[in-house]
């Protein structure tokens, strides 16, 4: 389990520098791009034709430069969906890039991938569905459908070889990412828990096994909304929730639950009613993309509400990020930069009460909270006031902080501020408090 202080959990090196990169992509691409209308539960043993995969001008470095430019940190990059198409040449079967006419079968997205983000200082991620594989006819929550113990032990075996592969060739990973979590052996599923921990013990792990030391729960929903408040401890396996419907409970935490796995807030940069749930590029769906003032109030629900946002980033079957929806990353990221660049003041300290004073009358309309999670999640209810015509006045509360909370309200003109610590578990620590005139 995580290290406690007083026998409450604190988040790991890893989970610290997690929530430190507040934003990150995640991008699908598989086989159905190229064929947007293939539904694999319809098509149980009738996989599309690997010859439609050529995305000739495909090109990570300008995914990777499109996620740089909306101020993203870490990517995650799906590199098997549910197809069971494999965006690397895997040895575990054949249905991959390898029996693609793409680079006549000699090319490897992920190790692009991987490439790409060193070259742009974010930190590379991989996806793998373990809980859900057409080419093998397994669904949810990652049993093969003839209920054969032969066909599920041959699944299993497969499963191991690819993460074998994915965790071994490619270089430290900084998040693994399951959806729909990774079924344990008792229930029937591989031994991925052991394979972590011996290849990639330094990565966060996104629903993966709950005994992973540095693990991730899913927020509840696809719609970049945290709940408010929202704690960065639980008592909730998400290995127990398949991911593909909403479970408002897994977003809350507990502030006295007893592992520390805060949440991420995942997204597509589409609507819902695009393809795939707006995780997938189609042709004629531009006018389906998140404005960027849509996608900074889900940065608001988010990063704000103490969780990573995670937004879906799609891939034409040209291979490249369209320009419609590159153009409203970079306008996204110059939005983010140019509100939160520079605080009218800032403190930090530890303690009940943190004030912070103004030279002169001074407006503003956002505070910025941070806890030294370092020290664990101590903060239970807090007020921050403003002071005019020497009288401090409320102008807004909550209760978790974690390591961001972001409160907006109505232009103030304040000499000064303070934040009172309501209610807390040990001496609360503050890394930042920051007033902010937008």
């Amino acid at each position: 389990m995580n290290p406690t202080t007083n026998n409450r959990p604190k988040p790991t090196k890893a989970q610290q520098e997690w929530a430190d990169m507040e934003l990150g992509v995640l991008i699908h691409y598989d086989i159905p791009v190229f064929s947007p209308d293939f539904d694999f539960r319809k098509s149980w043993g009738n996989p599309l034709d690997v010859s439609i995969f050529n995305p000739t001008l495909l090109d990570t470095d300008r995914w990777l430069k499109t996620a740089a430019s909306a101020g993203a940190k870490y990517a995650v990059l799906v590199a098997k969906h549910c197809s069971g198409f494999s965006l690397w040449p895997t040895e575990a079967h054949g249905y991959s890039v390898k029996s693609s006419p793409w680079k006549d079968g000699k090319g490897d997205i992920v190790g692009d991938f991987v490439k790409s983000c060193k070259k742009y200082g974010i930190k590379p991620g991989l996806y793998y569905s373990i809980a859900c594989n057409g080419y093998f006819c397994v669904d949810n929550p990652g049993k093969v459908l003839s209920g054969k113990e032969d066909e599920q032990k041959a699944y299993n075996e497969m499963v191991i070889k690819q993460v074998t592969e994915l965790w071994t060739q490619y270089g430290e990973l900084f998040e693994i990412w399951f959806d729909g979590g990774a079924l344990p052996p008792e229930k029937g599923g591989p031994d991925v828990l052991s394979l972590l921990l011996k290849y990639q013990p330094d990565a966060v792990c996104f629903q993966g096994p709950e005994k992973f030391p540095s693990i991730l729960r899913w927020v509840g929903n696809e719609s970049g909304l945290a709940p408010n408040p929202c704690w960065s401890t639980t008592n909730v396996a998400d290995g127990d929730f398949s991911g593909t419907e909403a479970v408002p409970e897994i977003g809350i935490g507990d502030p006295d639950g007893r592992v520390w796995a805060p949440a991420e807030t995942d997204m597509p940069n589409r609507y819902l009613l695009s393809n795939g749930g707006g995780w997938f590029w189609r042709a004629g769906e531009d006018d389906m993309i998140f404005e960027p003032e849509e996608l900074l109030e889900r940065y608001y629900t988010s990063v704000g509400c103490n969780t990573n946002l995670l937004i879906g980033m799609v891939i034409d079957d040209r291979g490249l990020v369209p320009g419609a929806d590159a153009e409203n990353f970079a306008q996204f990221g110059a939005i983010i930069k140019d509100r939160f660049g520079s605080p009218v003041a800032e403190t930090a300290g530890e303690g009940s009460l943190l004030e912070l004073n103004f030279e002169a009358p001074t407006v503003i309309n956002h505070v910025v909270i941070m806890e030294d999670i370092a020290q664990g999640e101590r903060i239970r209810e807090y007020i921050v006031e403003g002071k005019e015509n020497g009288a401090y006045k409320t102008i807004c509360s909550g209760f978790s902080v974690g390591h961001k909370r972001i409160e907006r309200f109505e232009d103030v003109e304040v000499t000064g501020i303070r934040l009172k610590i309501l209610k807390s578990e040990d001496t609360p620590v503050i890394r930042k408090f920051a007033a902010y005139k937008i």
